[in-house]
């Protein structure tokens, strides 16, 4: 029988607060893959990690998504394993060739934390596939926009690589801890028709980009589906008021009333300042969304 392995990597970051956030799955078997790769400043955490696990070939590199998190080592990671075949949406392809305007965008939404993650380097088109190239008919590739335009999932031996498609999920003191991942240019109905698309899928564990698993994938993208619903109902109701301090009041809100939050108390404080940046980013994406309605 073929030996097979799937886990994540973590790839520590230099920030405070941001352990246990970043990783990168790494599956051996039939092939060798991995599922993002992590900031260009921290790479070399993922690529010492394979090597002390003596792996010396990766046939695949599956990018959920061209944000600098996931892909801004991409360049270094392929100088080591330059055998590698970057599986990539189309749309984002040009844009790691190119990277200047992404990088520039990145700037604009992270601010500092771009900086610490690092600037990305031009990769030859060369090593790209498109989603809509068939080289394995065993590897299923899914546009999964939302989160992103160049959003993709992937499916592989039981395991579905969702990203961020299905939100971001971690476990903190034997405690579910779910949030959106809905960053500006977030479209409501284009995120839940690709959940709609994932929840089609068979039963299956589901691998997050931020942090971790769950055994079923239908509750989990069930869960994220109500959960980003019940963010548009209470987003809504707080755009309706005339109060001032309009962000901190939707923050309030959330915590208070998304059961799926409920965990967030038991972060540690650095944590929770992490958390906070990414769900006022998420906000500001249902801002931009429902005032453009």
């Amino acid at each position: 029988m073929e030996y097979t392995d799937c886990k994540l990597i973590e790839i520590e970051q230099n920030l405070p607060g941001f352990n246990q956030f970043i990783g990168s799955w790494f599956y051996r078997g039939d092939i060798n893959f991995v599922v993002d790769v992590g900031p260009a400043n921290s790479v070399f955490r993922l690529i010492d990690a394979l090597t002390e696990m003596k792996i010396g070939t990766i046939d695949y590199v599956f990018l959920t998504h061209i944000h600098i998190d996931h892909a801004g080592g991409l360049a270094q990671f392929l100088e080591h394993f330059p055998m590698a075949k970057v599986i990539c949406h189309e749309k984002g392809i040009r844009h790691l060739a190119e990277p200047k305007k992404l990088w520039e965008g990145s700037v604009k939404v992270l601010g500092e934390i771009s900086e610490i993650y690092g600037r990305l380097s031009p990769i030859e088109e060369k090593f790209f596939i498109s989603q809509n190239v068939t080289l394995n008919k065993d590897i299923v590739v899914i546009d999964t926009p939302g989160h992103a335009s160049h959003h993709l999932s992937f499916v592989y031996n039981g395991n579905l690589f969702a990203g961020e498609a299905g939100g971001n999920y971690l476990r903190v003191r034997g405690k579910d801890y779910l949030r959106p991942a809905t960053p500006p240019r977030f479209h409501l109905t284009t995120f839940l028709n690709s959940i709609e698309t994932l929840i089609q899928l068979e039963d299956m564990q589901i691998c997050y980009a931020h942090f971790g698993k769950a055994d079923s994938s239908h509750e989990m993208l069930k869960r994220n589906r109500d959960q980003i619903l019940n963010w548009e109902k209470i987003i809504r109701r707080e755009l309706s008021s005339d109060a001032n301090d309009l962000m901190e009041r939707c923050v309030k809100r959330l915590l208070s009333e998304d059961p799926e939050l409920k965990a967030f108390q038991e972060l540690e404080s650095n944590v929770q300042k992490r958390e906070l940046f990414f769900i006022r980013n998420s906000i500001k994406g249902y801002f931009q969304y429902l005032e453009s309605r």
